[in-house]
């Protein structure tokens, strides 16, 4: 058996070590203090029989965040031992609708990303994004249901925090990460696929990149939008949804929506400096073309299987959400049969 918990060990192993001391705690110290009064015995079973299903229930739920499971099964491997970046414009254009019938920028970036990470299957997959400053949203790791739930969820930046943002912010970032990857594993072959609009609004001309071209081995500058571009809407909040109004142009006295247009050259630069290919993506689309032109050599297609794993958290996550389900029952029961206190006659 096998666990791959939900947090680092370093961070998950001391809320289980507090959780297994705060419930011995909770057993011994009613149980010392009904020992020395009367009916010891029956109360002491009594305080045992209180706690252990808070026990058992956290007990469960501890068992589940580690995620145990064991080998079996197999996925087929597109490519093998592979790190995969991803490199994420989140600036307020990706919201642009100019992709597809309506549709967001951001909408095609989920969409390929997640493509990119089926056809890659058993690969190595790291999220940066970047706005104003680049961040890693997650370090390489196998667990693409994980990369799943962090594209799902992507958001462009909010619209108040927009003060201009370079399309080359990430490079400082995306440079330390690939030479970690590098020195921690030099036989993995180092993917990237920076996912954009090219369009710059810092004022000032983008940096180069300036990745050694040792530290990328295949992958591709995904474009999104068109020449006649699309309105965005405003992001009032991270947790805004809908009802937005669009951002306004108020550059040199202009008035009305703002519109933003996919700078195809500045993507083509970047693409250069990266030493792979530019591909524009629209939603009609297929992913066969984007995979090939991001240097199919390197990737290395094979027709191997890799060991798989089968999940077993579920197991405790059921059984925590039954014992929970149970004594919430028996507490309703319980206070059903509650009596209310008879007033006392007026004297």
């Amino acid at each position: 058996m096998t666990f791959q918990p939900i947090w680092p060990w370093w961070i998950i192993g001391p809320v289980i070590l507090a959780s297994l001391a705060l419930l011995g705690w909770t057993a011994v110290r009613p149980a010392s203090r009904a020992a020395a009064s009367r009916g010891a015995a029956s109360k002491a079973g009594a305080t045992r029989r209180a706690w252990l299903l808070p026990a058992a229930l956290v007990g469960l739920l501890l068992l589940a965040a580690v995620r145990p499971g064991v080998s079996g099964g197999s996925v087929r491997a597109a490519a093998a031992d592979l790190n995969v970046f991803f490199v994420v414009d989140t600036t307020s254009s990706i919201a642009a609708e100019d992709y597809g019938n309506g549709g967001t920028r951001l909408d095609g970036v989920r969409k390929d990303i997640m493509a990119i990470a089926a056809e890659l299957a058993g690969a190595r997959f790291s999220l940066v994004t970047f706005d104003s400053q680049a961040v890693v949203r997650m370090p390489l790791t196998t667990d693409a249901s994980a990369l799943d739930t962090l594209t799902a969820v992507l958001e462009p930046q909010v619209t108040v925090y927009s003060t201009g943002s370079s399309v080359t912010v990430a490079r400082t970032v995306l440079n330390e990460r690939l030479k970690a990857a590098r020195d921690s594993h030099p036989e993995r072959p180092r993917i990237v696929y920076y996912l954009g609009d090219g369009e710059q609004t810092s004022g000032k001309q983008p940096e180069p990149i300036r990745v050694d071209e040792s530290l990328v081995n295949g992958g591709a500058v995904l474009g999104y939008g068109t020449a006649e571009g699309g309105r965005m809407k405003e992001k009032a909040s991270y947790s805004a949804d809908g009802g937005a109004s669009y951002i306004q142009d108020r550059s040199g006295g202009s008035t009305g929506d703002a519109v933003s247009r996919i700078d195809e050259d500045k993507l083509r630069e970047i693409a250069a400096q990266l030493g792979v290919p530019y591909v524009h993506r629209t939603a009609a689309d297929a992913v066969a073309p984007m995979m090939q032109a991001a240097k199919p050599g390197a990737l290395k297609d094979t027709s191997e299987s890799l060991e798989g794993r089968v999940e077993l958290y579920w197991a405790p996550a059921l059984a925590a959400f039954v014992l929970a389900l149970w004594e919430s029952l028996r507490v309703l029961r319980q206070l059903r049969q509650l009596k209310p206190a008879k007033k006392e006659a007026s004297a």
